[in-house]
């Protein structure tokens, strides 16, 4: 899988966001993108994932532009900001929700990423329930669950406590030796620095590669 953005460009209104982006996306490999809260970088996970349309350029998955019709791209799962749940279910019942969409899985499927996420205990507990870290984690057990090929994760870390951080980062690093692209966001540099292959700031809407130290 290749992920290729060509002179990108995303504006609100008079407002210019993102401007004369171009990146390549290969698989194996996990890509950060650091910058402060505003900078951007939400809205480009979001552009690619195809919930805006850009302004100009394109976002091509295997060659293919499928932002001309404002298509979710094909094996992606994505983690954009805040995960919503539906209150009334449980953690499981959610994401036997969503896995329903697709049937890709079951059960155990579903189970096996609880419980890599040390969610298991808790997947009857319903999503009102749920702590900030504890809905945290079952955003990031809705990426994995299918076991996507190009996986988006905006701000993984936040409200996970450090235990389940370290075991977040160590299943990061496994989905990418299964070949994966993985883009990874977060205004917290050394989140970024110690998991990443590549790193990328937000800057005055662009975007450029810096030096990991």
């Amino acid at each position: 899988m290749k992920l290729e953005i060509k002179n990108l460009e995303k504006k609100f209104g008079k407002n210019t966001i993102l401007k004369d982006v171009n990146l390549t996306f290969t698989d194996g490999k996990i890509y950060g993108f650091v910058g402060r809260n505003g900078s951007g970088k939400s809205v480009f996970l979001k552009l690619i994932c195809g919930f805006y349309t850009p302004t100009s350029g394109e976002i091509l998955l295997d060659g293919v532009n499928y932002t001309l019709s404002n298509a979710f791209p094909e094996n992606t799962r994505a983690l954009i900001e805040k995960p919503k749940f539906l209150p009334d279910l449980t953690g499981y019942e959610n994401l036997e929700l969503l896995a329903s969409l697709q049937n890709k899985i079951g059960q155990k499927e579903i189970e096996e990423t609880l419980k890599k996420l040390n969610l298991f205990e808790e997947k009857d507990k319903k999503y009102s329930k749920y702590s900030l870290g504890m809905k945290q984690k079952l955003g990031i057990a809705q990426v994995l669950m299918e076991d996507p090929q190009l996986m988006i994760f905006d701000e993984p870390f936040n409200g996970v406590e450090n235990e389940t951080a370290a075991n977040i980062r160590e299943l990061l690093l496994q989905e990418k030796k299964k070949k994966k692209i993985i883009l990874i966001a977060s205004h917290i540099k050394e989140d970024i620095t110690s998991l990443a292959d590549v790193v990328y700031e937000f800057d005055g809407g662009k975007i450029q590669e810096i030096t990991k130290k």
